[in-house]
């Protein structure tokens, strides 16, 4: 997949934000009040202090004021909690769309053209990339226009009680954003090699403990590890320079931050003490000192936490970035055209001038037109690669034409159901119960052991003590290919769906096993199932109704 351009991540980005623009506002708005509660907490303060030690008042005559602080901590807190709770509703539901976006886009590419594609990279896009988004809606968005609010209120504030303290924070204020935007150049980069490597990593380990049985019969369970360790070590290293760019800019920013404190309140001490006759110093008073005191670090809270927020803009590019590819991978077959409309037949699976190109460029089909009726049992033969797997795959949904169209039973390719059976068999680690109940959920113990009779594994099922609760792994093992492939087909059983597809159903099978098949298939064709199946075997040939010819992109009846 080639990288998208970082514009066009911001404007993935910005759409996700689209999404969730009331959770994004209302965390504004609490941020807002928690702001505000904050200035009048230390105005408050302020006032006491100098109250108390100045005019030397009463306790009692403190008491309101006492309350009004006390009161402005809570909004303070319930501000911060409330900014805190609408942050996470707006994070949840981006985080939503954006798997809802993959999850379509996965949808549309089938699983023809993800079968390139590692599962280890596919989780990876799904849990870590997605969540990495959390923090750059959840706190960066929100707190870039805090960041902008709270600091003007509180620069209005200190400009109305002492003009050249003002001064000092508006000439400070920013180096913050300055240093932050020029390490961030960086970190975007960091971020995005992260994810990628993070992603390469998972899908090597996954491919490797897949096909551990086999490095072992090899002998390459070695070079196997050196590799992954290589990887692990450059994932470690990319890791490290990832967290010394945050760290960095966390460190410089603070400096700045602190030095800018440091000369205010240098600034107000002096004038207090009347060494500095310069500008409204004279007119500083125990209150206002302290207050503006209590307000620097207020003033640049918001410019801190944003900066400390800051990588989280770049892990979102970063993670973005291998989203928006994956989203921009083109439909294998799909020309982005509307599919032409067929008319509504119920008793057919049509194929209309149908043409299908191959990633490459090579033609597989140009200007097909083939049929087949309801109840039909068809064979597609001929040589391997003239096509068979194509049509199958179009009639599945699978993958989609350049131009024609496809209609299955009066509607477009996969809107319902119907039975698979692929050349890979795909399982779970489970008992055979969990398998068969992917594409049956509700289905009964009894149903799923009449299913397993049905592709003649009864003998098998009886010798097994714990029977359809008997353990498989996610490779088939604890059964052999042959039980395993019946394993599969005991789903279209089970399922009883009309129309049931079969890609090469007994190939790689024993003689014990392609009987089975043979026979099982033979109940769904008797059962009136819509059957249509690749095959080279005789006896496959035999009971079909009809047998076509796919070659070179050409189909016709033997």
């Amino acid at each position: 997949m080639n990288s998208p351009a970082q514009d066009d991540v911001r404007h993935w980005l910005s759409d996700l934000g689209q999404t969730s623009r009331r959770w994004i506002q209302a965390t504004v708005l609490a941020g807002v009040l928690a702001g505000l509660a904050t200035i009048a907490q230390m105005a408050l303060l302020a006032w006491l202090v100098f109250q108390g030690i100045v005019e030397k008042a009463t306790v009692s005559s403190l008491t309101p004021a006492f309350f009004g602080l006390l009161g402005a901590l809570v909004v303070r807190a319930v501000g911060q909690g409330l900014q805190a709770r609408f942050a996470a509703r707006c994070s949840e539901q981006v985080r939503r769309h954006a798997r809802r976006q993959l999850h379509a886009h996965w949808q549309a590419l089938g699983p023809v053209a993800l079968s390139d594609t590692s599962a280890g990279a596919l989780a990876r896009e799904w849990l870590d990339h997605v969540e990495a988004l959390h923090g750059y809606f959840a706190r960066f968005l929100p707190q870039m226009t805090l960041a902008t609010l709270i600091p003007l209120a509180i620069l209005m504030l200190v400009f109305w009680l002492d003009w050249l303290a003002g001064v000092f924070l508006l000439l400070s204020a920013p180096l913050i954003p300055l240093f932050m935007a020029l390490v961030g150049m960086g970190a975007e980069k960091v971020n995005q090699q992260h994810f990628e490597i993070i992603s390469r990593l998972s899908g090597q380990f996954l491919d490797k403990i897949r096909g551990l049985t086999t490095l072992q019969l090899f002998g390459q369970t070695k070079q196997a590890s050196e590799l992954l360790y290589e990887r692990s070590d450059q994932y470690r290293r990319i890791t490290m320079k990832t967290l010394k760019v945050a760290f960095l800019s966390s460190a410089v920013l603070e400096f700045f931050a602190s030095v800018a404190i440091a000369v205010i309140a240098i600034y107000i001490g002096f004038g207090l003490l009347g060494y500095i006759t310069f500008g409204p110093s004279s007119e500083l008073t125990l209150f206002s000192g302290l207050l503006i005191l209590l307000l620097a670090p207020e003033f640049f809270q918001p410019l801190r936490t944003l900066s400390q927020h800051y990588h989280d803009r770049a892990a979102a590019l970063g993670a973005g970035a291998e989203i928006l590819a994956r989203l921009n991978q083109p439909i294998p077959g799909c020309s982005g055209t509307p599919p032409t409309t067929l008319p509504d037949n119920s008793e057919t699976l049509r194929v209309d001038d149908v043409s299908l190109n191959y990633t490459n460029g090579a033609a597989v089909f140009d200007h097909l037109s083939v049929t087949f009726k309801r109840g039909e049992t068809v064979a597609l033969t001929g040589p391997s690669g003239g096509g068979k797997s194509s049509l199958l795959h179009l009639l599945a949904g699978f993958i989609r034409p350049e131009d024609g169209a496809v209609s299955v039973f009066g509607q477009a390719p996969g809107t319902d159901a119907f039975g698979w059976l692929g050349q890979k068999g795909f399982w779970i680690q489970g008992s055979w119960a969990d398998n068969l109940r992917l594409t049956c959920p509700g289905a009964s113990d009894v149903a799923i052991e009449a299913a397993l009779r049905q592709v003649g594994l009864a003998d098998l099922l009886d010798s097994r003590d714990q029977g359809i609760s008997s353990p498989i792994g996610e490779d088939g093992q604890g059964l052999s290919g042959g039980q395993a492939r019946r394993l599969s087909l005991a789903r279209i059983f089970l399922a009883d769906h009309d129309l049931v597809l079969l890609d090469e159903p007994t190939a790689g099978l024993d003689a014990t096993s392609e009987i089975c098949v043979l026979e099982a298939l033979h109940k769904l064709a008797k059962a009136g199932k819509t059957l249509i199946f690749s095959t080279h075997h005789q006896a496959l040939l035999a009971l079909a109704d009809r047998i076509v010819v796919v070659n070179d992109g050409e189909v016709r009846d033997a």
